[in-house]
């Protein structure tokens, strides 16, 4: 659920959620540290893109000219895919609405932020951490 914890060399596994009290947890995929999951130019600066993280979808987003940050793209609601949109990431079941830089809401239903997945800028690519 929130606050999903990392390791500094795998990513954290969490079990999805499917309770139906308010929010449920998303689940942030796991990889091995070092996994490919974009290219940082394919990312413009201050928008995001969806991606695939072993096998589950995922949101990789660019702060910075040299940083970016990466998110479930499973909503924390009822587990609908988001949908980048600019600086947005729509859920389009329900009308959540999350900051595609921080995977923070900024809209409900949704009450819990995106489970974040850790990356680093490793050269022109992202990277899992």
């Amino acid at each position: 659920m929130a606050g999903a914890a990392a390791g500094a060399v795998a990513l954290a596994a969490c079990g999805t959620d499917s309770g139906s009290a308010g929010s449920s947890g998303g689940s942030a995929p796991t990889a091995a540290a070092g996994t490919t999951v974009a290219a940082l130019n394919d990312i413009p600066v201050g928008q995001a893109k969806s991606v695939t993280v072993s096998g589950q979808p995922a949101i990789v987003a660019r702060p910075t000219e040299t940083t970016a940050a990466c998110f479930s793209a499973i909503c924390t609601h009822q587990g609908c895919t988001v949908n980048p949109e600019g600086g947005k990431l729509n859920c389009p079941c329900h009308g959540s609405v999350f900051n595609a830089l921080t995977g923070a809401v900024e809209k409900g239903p949704a009450q819990t932020a995106l489970p974040s997945i850790p990356v680093k800028v490793d050269g022109s690519n992202v990277v899992t951490a």
